[in-house]
């Protein structure tokens, strides 16, 4: 495989990963506007995308290593070692730096996402816990020592912002 094959499998992997991230906006809006029941499938779906990806992986990273070799650069090269490498005189350069940018960009948008849904995720478990402590009779609280104590019938807040 030379540069061309690379460059056509470096856009597949960044046309996935921005699958994965649509995939990753989709599941947040299901989780900022309640919607649970579509949660599973969501899921699915990014797992699928996720599957898809480490095997455009798997075939890129072959591919990287014989243009690394032509190169004259180690099997094991980085995607920015292979365009420093590459022949001046071509537009190989600026392609493969092209498609390094693309994907450190996805990448940090995707893990950005992924965070901010991990957060929603642990914010409405807390609260479904702190609700159903509240509704099994009587509330119990932590003193300073990490004690349960019984809890008087007080106010509650509850955050209604997931």
């Amino acid at each position: 495989m030379g540069p061309q094959e690379l460059s056509t499998l470096l856009w597949r992997e960044r046309e996935l990963l921005e699958m994965l991230l649509f995939k990753l906006e989709e599941e947040q809006l299901l989780l900022t506007a309640g919607r649970t029941r579509w949660l599973a499938h969501a899921n699915r779906e990014v797992e699928t995308v996720m599957e898809k990806v480490r095997e455009a992986t798997l075939v890129r990273t072959v591919a990287s290593e014989t243009v690394a070799a032509t190169w004259g650069l180690s099997p094991d090269a980085t995607l920015r070692e292979i365009a420093a490498a590459a022949p001046s005189t071509g537009p190989w350069r600026e392609i493969f730096e092209g498609h390094l940018g693309g994907l450190t960009e996805l990448t940090v948008r995707i893990k950005t996402v992924r965070d901010t849904n991990t957060q929603i995720v642990n914010h409405a478990s807390r609260s479904t816990q702190e609700t159903l402590a509240t509704l099994g009779g009587e509330a119990r609280t932590y003193d300073a020592t990490g004690a349960a104590t019984a809890q008087s019938a007080v106010a509650r807040l509850f955050d209604t912002i997931l």
